[in-house]
């Protein structure tokens, strides 16, 4: 494994067209904690955390995502991970403490070998966890960051690295009805649930969504009637549901610009590191919804643009490798 250790994931910078207009969505419709406000930057987090933030809101002339972070349990596991990338000829780059992010330590960002930004860092400021301060709870009751999950065009190569290089262990994977089956997504994980990130077949490097923890079932009902009462219907791209894969109860969200988030609860834990991970095939409809409902053509064809670590510019994308998709979605 390298000798570093990651221990979860714990935060993203998403870009946003407009930071009133993103506010608004976030904070007073959602729940989501303002943590601080820059010119151009908004600093938000869940009731549960301690971390300062776990998604920063970046104005930029289009929306996407900069990075995708992840904490190493020591210090020295970013000079490991630099070198792990290095050998491999990837894009590294270091950033001192608060080059960008108010509260954060040394950082090491890189493009991993599926073009994703991928960064790693140790240290960050904390803050008042407010799980017992029942008088500021509001919207969805946003509780903390869960997990990210992408489309990448070889979901193999991009599972074999995640897992062979950088320690993930699987839960669960869809597989082709093909002989022999391929590999078409994965869910990866890092902390005791299902996953930290997921690996889905689609044109990539994309960042499909970013799954926030809510408090309960009723937290993602109360999101809905929010939602709509506020004349902001429209959002909700799919769901409220349950998920065969997981058992997660969901709803998917697309924000003012387009950025998709998943309020997620009641998935399950996973004790010991011999858990025997959970096959689905591509084509059981329970998979995605265990109800059956299919999912619209939005959640499979749309994303986010992922940003180079190094020019900032969008990553150019690939068509994934894997033509199949579900014969339940046309």
């Amino acid at each position: 494994m390298g000798g570093f250790s990651i221990t979860r994931a714990a935060h993203a910078e998403l870009c946003v067209t407009d930071l009133e207009r993103a506010r608004d969505f976030y904070v007073e419709a959602l729940g989501f904690v303002e943590v601080a406000r820059e010119e151009d930057r908004l600093y938000l987090g869940g009731l549960e955390e301690r971390d300062r933030y776990s998604l920063i809101l970046k104005k930029a002339p289009s929306p996407g995502v900069t990075h995708l972070a992840f904490r190493v349990a020591d210090p020295e596991d970013l000079d490991r991970l630099a070198a792990l990338y290095e050998s491999a000829g990837c894009p590294v780059r270091w950033l001192a403490p608060e080059e960008e992010e108010a509260g954060q330590g040394r950082a090491l960002r890189v493009q991993d070998p599926t073009g994703l930004p991928i960064e790693f860092f140790h240290e960050i400021a904390r803050r008042e966890r407010l799980l017992q301060r029942f008088d500021l709870y509001r919207g969805a009751h946003i509780m903390r960051l869960d997990h990210f999950n992408c489309q990448v065009p070889h979901v193999q190569e991009a599972y074999d690295w995640w897992t062979g290089k950088l320690g993930f262990y699987c839960s669960e994977y869809t597989v082709t009805d093909e002989d022999p089956p391929r590999l078409w997504a994965a869910w990866l994980h890092r902390k005791q649930n299902v996953h930290d990130i997921a690996l889905m077949n689609g044109i990539g490097p994309r960042l499909h969504h970013i799954g926030f923890w809510v408090a309960d079932t009723q937290s993602v009902l109360r999101a809905c009637d929010i939602l709509a009462a506020r004349g902001m219907g429209g959002a909700i791209e799919r769901g409220p549901g349950r998920h065969g894969l997981s058992n997660a109860f969901f709803l998917y969200l697309r924000d003012p610009d387009g950025n998709r988030i998943e309020l997620y609860t009641n998935d399950y834990i996973i004790p010991d590191p011999d858990w025997e991970p959970i096959r689905w095939s591509i084509n059981d409809p329970r998979r995605a919804t265990f109800w059956g409902h299919i999912p619209p053509r939005s959640w499979f064809e749309e994303a986010s643009r992922v940003a180079h670590v190094l020019t900032g510019e969008w990553m150019p994308v690939r068509e994934p490798l894997l033509v199949d998709r579900p014969v339940f979605v046309t």
